[in-house]
């Protein structure tokens, strides 16, 4: 993120209370296993998004921003919710450079951590 002003990070919990720094809460989650913590703080608000809780909703955004220029990167919370994403993972993202005659990218990754991790 550092290198590239493009690269945004979405996610659920990912900016871990972003807008609520009145409350004396700034950047207290980091996403589920912290693997997001301190970029709020680095990078601010317009490229550390927290979503809603709507990952075929976010993974489509995702897949719209990367049509535009930018470089998504997904933080889909748990491998469980993978399933609700697989219309915009196969039938758009999969598609879409060809859908538009080879001429878009769609470079984006998607993040899906599985297990757990140790407390910190």
């Amino acid at each position: 993120m550092r290198r590239d002003p493009a690269v945004i990070v979405m996610g659920e919990d990912i900016a871990g209370a972003a807008g609520r720094a009145h409350l004396g809460m700034v950047d207290a989650w980091g996403g589920p296993l912290r693997a997001t913590r301190g970029l709020i703080t680095e990078f601010g608000s317009e490229r550390v998004l927290d979503t809603p809780i709507s990952e075929m909703g976010f993974v489509g955004a995702a897949v719209g921003a990367a049509m535009t220029g930018l470089r998504p990167i997904v933080e889909i919370m748990f491998v469980d919710l993978i399933g609700v994403c697989y219309d915009q993972i196969l039938n758009q993202a999969a598609k879409m450079h060809y859908m538009m005659g080879g001429q878009i990218r769609l470079p984006m990754v998607i993040r899906i951590p599985f297990g757990t991790a140790a407390p910190a």
